[in-house]
């Protein structure tokens, strides 16, 4: 049977098949327009599964924040055209703004199938490949920043201890400049209580093997206190509170939560903080 061009241009608006693709389903389907539109679906998903195993290094973050629930969500792709297209963008924003919404902990069935639709217009392997969650208390208030066209999420999570500072702008500005040094020097850990003992023994033997011929000869008790020194200054390097901050940098950050807590009459806290890059492993 003859097939309208417009049904055609209609079902690859709707699907974003090729033209091609859009006039053999409808041919299929003896014209149904429905039937055509699940013929092509079945066609893109079988071509969404060959696809799987390609690889996907490139992709894009997004983040939300809605109440008390916020979130950052890395989907991969193939190329870093897809990841710049606008329908991934929307589309992946709309998947992190439907699971921030009911307060997901990780992407569920939904989120997946409007994925694997994308997957059929893009026709790459895209992925929901990171997925960090904060919530928020009383006097608590989570900040998101984005960074370089999505290659970089941020969340941070404040907290004043009078509540009713929590929607402070100047507290809110304070957790902005916070997500802006997280994306700029990517802290290991949020203060030295976080770092686990076993990894941090294990940096201290690296030190000291490095640094051996600097200790050779030295008394035990020298020795001691000359570790002490370069393992503390390791931890201020990789505990976020205690890195010099990205807004004055004569100052740490904790030292600046200090500053901006006298100014506002109640203890400010850095409680959490998120950093998702794309291609960087979980």
């Amino acid at each position: 049977m003859a097939i309208n061009p417009l049904d055609v241009k209609k079902l690859r608006d709707k699907t974003g098949a090729g033209f091609g693709d859009c006039k053999d389903a409808l041919e299929k389907a003896g014209g149904d327009f429905a039937a055509a539109e699940k013929v092509l679906k079945e066609k893109g998903l079988a071509a969404v599964a060959k696809r799987a195993g390609r690889s996907a290094t490139e992709g894009r973050v997004f983040a939300a924040v809605m109440g008390t629930h916020a979130a950052v969500l890395e989907i991969s792709c193939e190329t870093d055209f897809v990841a710049r297209n606008s329908e991934f963008v929307t589309t992946g924003q709309a998947i992190l703004d439907a699971l921030v919404k009911t307060g997901a902990s990780a992407p569920d069935a939904a989120a997946q199938a409007k994925l694997s639709e994308l997957a059929v217009k893009t026709k790459e392997n895209l992925g929901l490949k990171t997925f960090r969650a904060l919530t928020t208390g009383a006097g608590e208030a989570v900040v998101q920043y984005i960074h370089g066209e999505g290659r970089i999420g941020v969340l941070v999570k404040v907290k004043a201890a009078d509540a009713s500072k929590a929607s402070d702008p100047k507290l809110l500005q304070f957790g902005f400049d916070l997500a802006l040094h997280v994306a700029a020097f990517n802290p290991s850990y949020l203060d030295r209580t976080k770092v686990d003992a076993a990894w941090l023994k294990e940096q201290e033997e690296i030190i000291r093997v490095r640094d051996a011929e600097q200790l050779a000869g030295k008394p035990e008790n020298v020795v001691t206190g000359i570790m002490k020194g370069k393992v503390d200054k390791f931890l201020k390097q990789i505990s976020f509170v205690d890195q010099p901050f990205v807004k004055d940098d004569k100052v740490t950050v904790s030292q600046a939560a200090e500053r901006l807590g006298k100014e506002l009459g109640t203890k400010v806290e850095i409680v959490d903080f998120v950093y998702v890059q794309v291609g960087l492993e979980a």
